[in-house]
């Protein structure tokens, strides 16, 4: 048997047992995405093949912490793709004002830097007080750094510019405070927005929500995978609600393509059109 055959085989038995023992579900995520990621935390841990990690998953919990961390997907910044946000600005938020109260579901959130960002895009259209935004991950490491909202000071210069490319009225920096290395954003962005744990993968819907924001998640799934989480998507939005993908991802050939019509193609913004 090659080398590469018995690497299959133990990846599969190790995200067997996170699964059986945790409920975590990495099995049906790429297969080129979750290979690379292991292989990373074989390096870090210094253990020599993902056969010697499954005992240690197993009865080391702490372990499985550092373990989850490393294999979720963190990768965020504030106003990632300013476009999108100025798309929100011009074309979704007037619809969802025609609503006393909209409920939003910020999907994979990771460490929160984009939630903030539409909090602000809200507070600044005038809709914020109307709003309740639930953030979710399945990290907890990740959404207590999302809690907080303390990021790195270096990082504000980039994010302002994602601001003001995204159509902000206002200054960037009247929404943190700068102290030693890090920037704390004002406690208001955070008073409408509630954090949960969520797994996309073995969790149920959020019921009854306007607008659900999941940007760059299902690219890491399989084709099973993403069929589950869009028919989760579409059964927590209400007649018509708006769902917000990434650039690269998109309800067409998915079970629930006819379920919506598209509102915006180049940032993948669909509406549900069935009831």
């Amino acid at each position: 048997m090659r080398k590469e055959e018995i690497e299959e085989i133990e990846l599969t038995l190790f995200l067997d047992a996170i699964h059986r023992r945790y409920g975590h579900d990495f099995r049906n995520y790429a297969k080129s995405s979750i290979k690379r990621r292991v292989r990373n935390i074989l390096l870090r841990a210094g253990y020599k093949t993902v056969s010697d990690m499954i005992s240690p998953v197993l009865h080391d919990e702490s372990f499985f912490e550092t373990l989850i961390y490393e294999l979720s997907i963190t990768v965020t910044e504030m106003f990632r793709d300013p476009e999108f946000f100025k798309v929100m600005r011009g074309q979704i938020i007037p619809y969802l004002k025609t609503h006393p109260f909209v409920r939003i579901w910020h999907a994979g959130c990771a460490t929160g830097e984009e939630v903030y960002s539409l909090a602000i895009v809200f507070k600044e259209e005038g809709f914020y007080d109307r709003t309740t935004i639930f953030s979710t991950d399945f990290n907890d490491v990740a959404l207590h750094k999302a809690r907080e909202g303390i990021y790195p000071l270096e990082k504000m210069k980039d994010y302002t510019a994602n601001y003001q490319r995204s159509g902000g009225t206002g200054s960037f920096s009247q929404y943190y405070h700068a102290g030693y290395d890090a920037a704390v954003l004002d406690p208001s962005l955070r008073k409408n927005i509630a954090f949960a744990n969520h797994n996309l993968v073995t969790d149920g819907v959020f019921s009854e929500v306007h607008l659900i924001v999941c940007r760059n998640v299902l690219i890491y799934f399989d084709k099973t995978l993403q069929g589950r989480v869009l028919k989760l998507f579409r059964d927590s939005l209400v007649h018509g609600g708006i769902l917000a993908l990434g650039s690269k991802e998109a309800l067409q050939f998915s079970d629930v393509a006819d379920d919506f019509k598209t509102l915006n193609d180049k940032w993948k913004i669909y509406q549900k059109t069935n009831q």
